[in-house]
């Protein structure tokens, strides 16, 4: 269900068609929220049909047209009283915190290209959250300088600061990664090396 209220949130910065959603899903609300375009597209018709979502006929190359997106006031109102609900704690479902915990079926040189492997995913995720953080803070991110666009100062900066803050709990989350990633390698060092 939380995936109509990320494409929600998405569009009230601008109207959409589907392949901007799909760019802009990526570049922004995919970091908190992933979906693929196999998700993406039926849930949108889905969210029409539910009168959540409008779609307008645009223009598109010399005779075609595509779908535009528009939330409706409907769509707003459910937006709105989702954001208010109180949040259910998720239980944790993380495949490398369960076969942590049975490395000692692994041969060790596995276990070290298992770490190695989630290293390089967090240093890259590290960066690229880092950066998104920094594109929220000067402004210029697309999805958001959209969105900026309709709001008053007031309103603008509620917009940046709590997206900074969802940016930095992101950030915090990978540099925890990182470091239990590193204690996996002090352990292994620890455990087969000594």
């Amino acid at each position: 269900m939380s995936l109509r209220y990320a494409l929600i949130a998405l569009l009230t910065g601008r109207p959409m068609t589907g392949y901007d959603i799909s760019k802009s899903f990526s570049r922004s609300v995919s970091h908190v929220w992933h979906a693929p375009d196999s998700q993406i597209y039926p849930e949108l018709n889905r969210m029409e049909r539910d009168g959540l979502l409008i779609s307008v006929e645009v223009p598109w190359g010399k005779k075609g047209t595509k779908k535009e997106y528009h939330v409706t006031d409907t769509g707003l109102a459910d937006f709105r009283a989702w954001m208010e609900s109180p949040l259910v704690p998720q239980r944790q479902r993380d495949p490398a915190y369960l076969k942590a915990a049975y490395f000692d079926f692994a041969d060790p040189k596995a276990v070290r290209e298992q770490l190695r492997q989630q290293r390089t995913y967090w240093e890259e995720q590290l960066r690229m959250l880092e950066g998104t953080r920094a594109t929220l803070v000067d402004r210029s991110h697309p999805t958001l300088a959209a969105r900026l666009a309709k709001l008053d100062e007031r309103e603008a900066e509620l917009a940046v600061r709590f997206k900074v803050y969802a940016y930095d709990g992101l950030i915090a989350h990978a540099r925890t990664e990182l470091a239990w990633i590193a204690d996996g390698f002090a352990l292994l060092d620890e455990l087969y090396d000594s």
